[in-house]
């Protein structure tokens, strides 16, 4: 599993192309040679860029969903809805498709956050505005998700 780290900010051009910046390419050169898959998020108005290893470790956990339960079926067609496999060019840019970039509201300004095995691509005002709405609450969501998790090694 990679571990990606670090928020990055850069521009698309009129074709939707992003450069990505040199410090995230360098994270991932162990992965560029397989492609990535490209789709809308659940939770934002943003897109996830999937190393190719990581979304056929998530497929995996989605292909093993009973797909004649209305539910998971509902599920996976909404999950993979807009799905491209993409590449990083030999510049350094990926081609973001017409419709995700309307999805997402892209277009100039934007940010690649890394979410540990994933990058997502926002708009940058979208970005900006959810991180600002999330911070006065981020301390109450911290001890809610984290604060009941055993400590191995007694670090927090």
């Amino acid at each position: 599993m990679i571990n990606l780290i670090g928020t990055y900010e850069c521009k698309a051009d009129a074709k939707g192309r992003l450069m990505i910046s040199s410090a995230l390419k360098k994270q991932l050169a162990p992965v560029l040679q397989n492609g990535f898959v490209i789709k809308r998020s659940v939770f934002q108005p943003c897109l996830e860029l999937y190393p190719m290893d990581e979304w056929k470790i998530m497929m995996e956990k989605v292909g093993k969903l009973n797909r004649f339960v209305k539910k998971n079926n509902d599920f996976i067609r909404r999950f993979t809805a807009g799905v491209k496999m993409v590449d990083i060019d030999a510049a350094g840019r990926v081609l973001i498709p017409k419709d995700l970039c309307v999805f997402a509201g892209i277009e100039k300004q934007v940010v690649l956050s890394s979410a540990v095995n994933i990058i997502e691509i926002w708009d940058k005002e979208k970005y900006e505005s959810v991180i600002d709405d999330a911070a006065s609450d981020f301390a109450d969501l911290a001890e809610e998700v984290m604060g009941n998790m055993e400590i191995e090694d007694g670090i927090s």
